[in-house]
C-alpha cells in the first residue's frame, strides 16, 4: 500500500512538473479588460497585466478597451508601458457600441495590433482644460500643440495614419470601425475575441526586445481581472458615489460636532471625506459646488437653533446648486480629464431630501431632547400634588405620586391629611405648602 501511494506521488510531481512547461510552451493570450475612465488605478491595472504577460512569457496581452477619456498623466504612462512592453500588445474596442474616446484614441493607437468590433466609435481626442472647457490663449495651442506631437510619434512609431491622429486632436474628429480601417487607424475589424487571435495570427510586430511573429490562433485565453484595491479605487470615480461620500462624510461629521465623543460618527466622516476627496481628485471638480454643499450643511445646523424651516429650505435649495455645479458636463474632446462627467438627478434629489429629514427628524430630536425638561429623578416633583401623612411642624411625612417623602412645612405647621404642593427639592426631602 505504501509503495502505491509512493507512486501515486511521484506521478502527481511529474504531472505538476510537466504540465506547466507545456502550457507555457504553447503560449497563452493574457486579456485585460479596461472600462470607464482611464485614472490612476486603470493605469496600475494595465501596467500590472503587461507585467505579468511578460513574466509568463505570453504570446501576448489583449486590452479590450471601452473608454470616454481619462487622466492625461494616466494615459502617458500607459502609453509608455506598451511602447516598452517586451511582449505583443492588442487593443481591442470592443464589445459592439464601445468606443475609444479622447485618451482611448491615444492607448488604442499605441498597441502593436489595433483592432475594433463592429459598432464601436474612436476618436475626439481634442485637448480641454481640468473642467472640461476649452482651453483659452497661448495655453491651449501649447497643448494642443503637445498632444498633436505624442499622437504622431505614436501613430509613426506603430505605422499608423498620421494625418488622421493628428486631426482626431486639432479637428476632434472621430470614425466608425470601418472607418477607421480604411483611414489605416486600425489594422483590422475582429467580431470577437476569438476572430482577433485569428486575425493576428502571422503578424509580425515590434517589441522591446526584437520583432516578433504572433502565434495566437487557437492560444489558450488568461483573463486577467482587477484585483480588490484597483477595483475598489476605480468604481471611486464616479460622480455619484463621489457626491454620496462627501454627503455621508459631513453629515457624519456634523453628528459628531454635536454630540463631542460619540466616536464612531467622526470616524466614519473622516474616511467617507478622504474617500470622496480621492474621488474627486480623478474627477474634473468645480469647488465652488463643493463650497456651496459645505455651507448647506452649516445652514442645516444653523436651522437646529432657530424656530422655522427657512435655513432648511436655504440649505436644501444650496446643496442642490452645489451638486449641480459639482461637475461641468462636457463632450468627450479631452485627453486630459475624464469625460461626460454627470450627476444623477435622482441621486441629487434623493441625498437632498435625506440630509432635510436626517436634520429635522433625527439630529433635531436630539438637539431639543437636550433642551427638554427633566423628566427623571426627584426635581420632576417640583409643583405635584400630594397629602400631609403625618403633621408637619415643621417636619414630616407626605405621600407624592404614590410614594411616601420626608418633607419640611414652608412657612405654616400642616396638619395630617391636609393637601400640599411640593415648591422645592432638597436631596430626598422636599419642601412643601398647604394647598
Amino acid at each position: 500500500m505504501k509503495t502505491l501511494w509512493r507512486v501515486g506521488a511521484l506521478i502527481l510531481i511529474l504531472l505538476t512538473q510537466v504540465l506547466p512547461i507545456h502550457a507555457q510552451a504553447v503560449g497563452a493570450v493574457e486579456v485585460l479588460t479596461v472600462s470607464g475612465a482611464i485614472d490612476t488605478w486603470n493605469e496600475g491595472y494595465i501596467s500590472r497585466g503587461i507585467g505579468l504577460a511578460e513574466q509568463r512569457d505570453a504570446a501576448a496581452v489583449v486590452i479590450v478597451l471601452n473608454t470616454p477619456g481619462g487622466s492625461l498623466n494616466a494615459t502617458q504612462n500607459i502609453i509608455i508601458r506598451l511602447l516598452n512592453a517586451r511582449v505583443p500588445t492588442m487593443v481591442y474596442v470592443a464589445p459592439s457600441g464601445a468606443w475609444a474616446g479622447s485618451a482611448g484614441t491615444f492607448i488604442t493607437l499605441a498597441g502593436n495590433i489595433a483592432a475594433m468590433a463592429p459598432g464601436t466609435t474612436i476618436g475626439a481626442a481634442h485637448p480641454v482644460n481640468e473642467s472640461g472647457q476649452n482651453i483659452e490663449g497661448d495655453m491651449r495651442e501649447k497643448v494642443t500643440n503637445i498632444s498633436v506631437s505624442l499622437i504622431e510619434t505614436i501613430a509613426r512609431e506603430r505605422g499608423r495614419n498620421e494625418v488622421w491622429a493628428a486631426s482626431a486632436v486639432k479637428q476632434s474628429v472621430s470614425a466608425t470601425a470601418q472607418q477607421a480601417l480604411d483611414a489605416k487607424v486600425i489594422d483590422f475589424i475582429a467580431t470577437d475575441l476569438n476572430d482577433l487571435l485569428a486575425q493576428a495570427d502571422g503578424k509580425k510586430v515590434k517589441t522591446a526586445t526584437g520583432t516578433v511573429t504572433l502565434q495566437t490562433r487557437g492560444a489558450p485565453i488568461n483573463r486577467v481581472d482587477m484585483n480588490f484595491a484597483e477595483l475598489f479605487f476605480h468604481t471611486l470615480v464616479d460622480p455619484n458615489i463621489a457626491l454620496i461620500l462627501l454627503n455621508i462624510g459631513l453629515l457624519a461629521i456634523a453628528v459628531e460636532l454635536y454630540n463631542p465623543g460619540a466616536t464612531i460618527p467622526a470616524v466614519v466622516g473622516g474616511i467617507c471625506l478622504i474617500l470622496a476627496f480621492v474621488a474627486l481628485g480623478q474627477l474634473p471638480v468645480n469647488w465652488g459646488g463643493v463650497i456651496f454643499i459645505v455651507l448647506s450643511i452649516i445652514l442645516f445646523l444653523l436651522d437646529l437653533k432657530v424656530t422655522g424651516f427657512v435655513l432648511t429650505l436655504g440649505g436644501i435649495v444650496m446643496f442642490i446648486l452645489g451638486a449641480m455645479m459639482l461637475f461641468t458636463p462636457f463632450t468627450p474632446t479631452s485627453p486630459d480629464v475624464v469625460t461626460n462627467v454627470a450627476l444623477s438627478p435622482w441621486v441629487v434629489l434623493g441625498l437632498a431630501t435625506m440630509m432635510a429629514a436626517f436634520f429635522v427628524f433625527a439630529l433635531g430630536a436630539v438637539v431639543r431632547g437636550r433642551h427638554a425638561p427633566v423628566l427623571m429623578g426627584p426635581q420632576t416633583l417640583v409643583g405635584a400634588e400630594g397629602v400631609a401623612t403625618t403633621t408637619l411642624a415643621p417636619e414630616g411625612t407626605v405621600q407624592v405620586k404614590s410614594e411616601l417623602w420626608t418633607a419640611l412645612a414652608d412657612g405654616e405647621p400642616i396638619e395630617k391629611g391636609q393637601q400640599v404642593t411640593v415648591v422645592s427639592v432638597d436631596g430626598l426631602r422636599l419642601k412643601v405648602v398647604k394647598k
